[in-house]
This record gives C-alpha cells, sequence and structure tokens, in this order.
C-alpha cells in the first residue's frame, strides 16, 4: 500500500507539470501577441487576434470602417461593417433620409412609413379612405382601406346587401354566395331546397352527396333505406351499412366460406 511519501512525491510532480504547461501557454501567447497588428487584440482564447470596433481584417491588418452620416458602426465580421440609422435607408455607399409623406409615419422596424387609420397608400402618397355606405375602416395595409359591414359584400366601391333565401342564415365567410341553408335544408342555385330523408336514414350533414345516411343494419338502395341481408358467419362492418366476413372465412359472391 502507497505511503504519505508516495503520495507527496506524485503530487509534487504533478503540480510542476502543471507549472510548465502554464508556461508554455503564457510564451505561445506572448509569441502570438508579437503579430498582433494594430488596431487588433489578442482573442480571449489566446490564440489568434481580432480587429477592434470600427476596424476590419483586411490583407493582414486591421483598416478603419468608412462610416457614412446617419449610420452606425455594427461588428460583423463579413459585410459593410456599419447600418444606417433609424428612418434612413441604405443608397450606395450613403444613408438617405426615408420620405414619410403626409398622413403617414415609421412603422416600427424603421425601415419604412405606412398609412395613418383612415388613409391608404397611393403610389408614394397617403389618401383619404373613401367610405361607402355599410362599411368601416380597414388596416391601412388593406387595399381599399375599408371592409363591408357583417350582411354586405363588395361590389367595385360600395356595399351591397347579401340576398339570404328562405331557410338559409348569414356566414362569416367573404367568399361564396355569403349564405348558409339551414340544418335539414341544401342549397340549389340562389335557393334552400328540403333534403328528403327515406324511412330508416337520418340527416348527415358530412355526407355532401345526398344529406342523408342510413341507420345501423340498412344500405342505401335507389334512394331508399333497405335492410341488410347479413349471411352467416359474417358481421356489420365499422360503417354499420354494409357487412364483412367473420376471421377465418372468405366472401364468396354474397356468402362466407372456409378457405
Amino acid at each position: 500500500m502507497p505511503g504519505y511519501g508516495d503520495f507527496r512525491s506524485t503530487f509534487s510532480r504533478a503540480a510542476a507539470f502543471l507549472g510548465l504547461f502554464s508556461l508554455a501557454l503564457v510564451q505561445y501567447g506572448v509569441a502570438q501577441g508579437a503579430d498582433v497588428p494594430a488596431n487588433a487584440r489578442a482573442k480571449s482564447s489566446g490564440v489568434g487576434w481580432e480587429c477592434k470596433r470600427g476596424f476590419q481584417e483586411k490583407n493582414g491588418a486591421c483598416v478603419a470602417v468608412p462610416v457614412p452620416k446617419d449610420a452606425y458602426v455594427r461588428d460583423l465580421g463579413y459585410g459593410r461593417g456599419w447600418e444606417c440609422r433609424r428612418g434612413f435607408r441604405e443608397t450606395g455607399d450613403l444613408c438617405k433620409e426615408i420620405p414619410v409623406p403626409t398622413n403617414a409615419y415609421l412603422n416600427a422596424s424603421g425601415t419604412r412609413w405606412e398609412c395613418h387609420r383612415g388613409f391608404r397608400q397611393h403610389e408614394d402618397t397617403c389618401v383619404r379612405v373613401k367610405l361607402p355606405e355599410n362599411a368601416y375602416l380597414a388596416d391601412p395595409t388593406y387595399r381599399l382601406g375599408w371592409k363591408c359591414d357583417h350582411g354586405y359584400r363588395q361590389e367595385g366601391e360600395r356595399c351591397a346587401a347579401i340576398k339570404v333565401p328562405a331557410n338559409a342564415y348569414l356566414s362569416g365567410d367573404s367568399y361564396g354566395p355569403g349564405w348558409v341553408c339551414k340544418r335539414g335544408y341544401r342549397a340549389s342555385d340562389d335557393a334552400c331546397s328540403v333534403i328528403k330523408v327515406p324511412a330508416n336514414g337520418y340527416l348527415d350533414e358530412q355526407n355532401a352527396g345526398r344529406g342523408w345516411k342510413c341507420e345501423r343494419g340498412f344500405a342505401e338502395q335507389s334512394g331508399s333505406c333497405v335492410p341488410l341481408r347479413i349471411p352467416a358467419n359474417a358481421h356489420l362492418d365499422y360503417t354499420g351499412n354494409a357487412w364483412e366476413c367473420d376471421r377465418q372465412f372468405r366472401q364468396r359472391g354474397e356468402t362466407c366460406v372456409l378457405p
């Protein structure tokens, strides 16, 4: 079993190795620092160098970033090294002020303008929105600057009332007819006709074809619901409107037989 003396000896050798390693790192960093050009600094890792703020590396040297008027330095390590201030737009090597027309304001990004409420953009100006009857002001970015009230739809520069047929109600959809038939009715041209549900059937709005479905144990046949004839060794399938053979049996015509 190692004694206390052996432990001290091992510890001393480890400390000496760490000291030599640290000295080597310092010497390496000093050597690297000797090659750091003007307007640069050694990297925090101790290896290599990087240009100071406002300078960019070119051909092994750090040259000043030419920042135009109304711009500020942005250290990205690539590109121009500068960006225009809020309210200005980069044009070539300059920053030109963004002209904001009357009745407009700079948006949050500060790179473009938007019209005030009640005005809409027309080329490089903001013109007042001409609000027709039965309409309300919408987002300024919307083409017309207004939308029709509920129950009306846009027709050119006006809002026309939506004609809702009997057994229908207004929908919130801006497309299509603007109305929906009540339950038990279906759209037919500009009217809502009643859905005729046969005996042993029920209304099913998800059935776009007929609007109704047969009860479980019945099948549709020529617009009627007829009882299913389930052969021996068979059962109703998941739809409830057809049958399938039990396990170990295979359908042959209208019967289920062993394979």
